[in-house]
This record gives C-alpha cells, structure tokens and sequence, in this order.
C-alpha cells in the first residue's frame, strides 16, 4: 500500500469530530479496499508490526507520552485476535492489556471512571483497553436495569444520563491527552451475518467451544439496539483529540492490517526519539569504555 493510499484508508474510517455518521450508511463491514488480497494484506500488516516495534522502542525509552488503544466490538468481531497478530512484535515490557468484564462489587463501589483511570498507561507504556469506560453507554445503555446496580445518587440517574456520560468523557479524555496520554479508539464494525457465521464456528470447533457463551446469543436480539447505541457514541465522543475510527471487521485479515496502520500513524505522528545523553553521561560512557577496555 503506497503511502498517499494509507492516509485515504486512515481517513476512510476516521469518523470526523462534529460530524453525524450512520453505520448502516457510511460504513460497510465488508470492505476490503477492493485492491487489496488477503496475501498482500499480510505482507503489509508485517511491515506495520516492524514499524510498530521500531516506534515502541523509542517510546518506552523516551518516557514522555503514553499510549492508549481502546477496543471496542460486539462479540466475535476479533479484538482478542487484532491485540495477538497487531502487537505481536511489541516489547512486552512496554505493552500492558487489560481485558473488563462486568464491574466487581468493589468497582461498582466507585465511579463508572474509576477502574479504567487506575490503569490508563503510564509514560513510555502502550496500553490496551480490550472493552473500556464505554461500556457504560452501550451494555447500560441497551440494559438500564444495570443502571440500577451502581447504586448512584437520583442526581446521576435523572435527566439526560447518556449525554451527561459522553461530556464526562470527553473532559476525561481531554485531560489525558493535555498530559501526555494519545488516545486512538476503534470500534470494529463486524456484520450480523458474519457474527452468525462465527458463532456457529465456535459451537461446531472443538478447539473453539470454550470462547462461546449462551448469552452471546441472547445478546443478538438487542442487536438494533446496540447499533443505534454505537452511533449515539462516535457521533458524541469522536473528537479531534481522541478520535474513534471504524474498522471493517468481517475479514479479520483486513481488520487486522487497518489498525495497525492507525496505531503506527499515531505513534509516528508523537516522533519519539532515544533520549539525547548529557555532557556529564557521555563523559561517564567514556570512563566505563576505558575500564572495559583496559581489562586483560
């Protein structure tokens, strides 16, 4: 993929701040670019990995920024399989993954913030949110009664409590990113038919039957509510400096190649670089290669 042809995919599914989307309208979860097979792909995809890695380096040694990749899919869409293939080459030291699942009595104790905030990437780290904070204006969304789990003050739970959510985090993320933290969102817009497809894949596949669960199906039937749930947050929480970006998602072999060109557009946009040494360093380097060298 030549370079001018990257910023028009980057910018294909980047969904522009201020700007109404539909799914069903401006987005095909099939796409493939047309111009590209799914053996191209992969050569591609191992070129981003390499650049992936290089960027990482320097960014775990330079210590300035962070890093934080949100997830965000309905089942089956691929996010465990995009965080095995797309950060394959990354230095574990550097990369941290946090998976959320329902909230725990004592996380529901705190606000709905709290247990993403206590691990959002420290300087020099990438981290990965597989799901995230959003969580809380989709499946609460689509299911109120959760709502009434998190034992919240009238105050929280009148009104416009989705709108009110969106600005929270938007001034959340706003201050992440004036510290430091780059934020890039992805949602992977998988298919009903597709999803189909995959669950009867994991139901039919030995080696695939533990990652399914009855309620997966159960949460098919909420499908249309889940769709107008994502756009009401991309058209609120796209901004210009956490944007979120659609990824087709019925081929995971061009899944995985969009977002690895995203994150490393990102992660080249903060050009980190080595640390540049002192005087007083350099000159200790120099002590430490005379001692070394002068050893018999």
């Amino acid at each position: 993929m030549k370079e001018h042809d990257s910023a028009r995919l980057l910018d294909r599914f980047r969904v522009r701040p201020g700007k109404t989307v539909s799914l069903r309208t401006d987005f095909d979860p099939g796409y493939t670019a047309h111009y590209l097979h799914e053996e191209e792909a992969e050569a591609l995809l191992q070129r981003d990995i390499e650049r992936l890695a290089q960027l990482q380096d320097k960014l775990f040694a330079q210590k300035t920024n962070a890093l934080l990749i949100i997830l965000q899919a309905m089942d089956a869409a691929g996010k465990d399989s995009v965080i095995k293939h797309v950060m394959s080459g990354l230095n574990p030291q550097g990369c941290q993954v946090w998976s959320f699942k329902s909230p725990s009595d004592e996380e529901l104790e705190h606000d709905y913030l709290w247990r993403s905030a206590r691990v959002v990437p420290a300087r020099g780290m990438m981290g990965i949110f597989n799901r995230s904070y959003y969580e809380e204006v989709l499946v609460v969304r689509v299911h109120p009664e959760l709502l009434a789990r998190e034992r919240l003050p009238a105050s929280a739970t009148t009104g416009n409590v989705w709108q009110r959510r969106f600005d929270e985090i938007n001034a959340f993320e706003h201050y992440l990113v004036d510290n430091g933290t780059t934020i890039v969102k992805f949602f992977l817009y998988l298919s009903k038919a597709e999803q189909k497809r995959r669950f009867l894949d994991r139901i039919t596949r030995s080696e695939k039957q533990w990652k399914f669960s009855t309620n997966d199906v159960h949460e098919r039937g909420y499908w249309h509510a889940y769709m107008d749930a994502y756009e009401d947050v991309l058209n609120h929480t796209s901004t210009r400096s956490a944007p979120w970006y659609v990824v087709p998602a019925d081929h995971k072999w061009f899944t995985r190649l969009g977002v690895a060109a995203v994150i490393a557009a990102e992660l080249e946009k903060l050009n980190p670089t080595y640390p540049t040494l002192s005087a007083e360093q350099r000159q200790a380097l120099a002590v430490a290669l005379k001692l070394l060298q002068a050893e018999p």
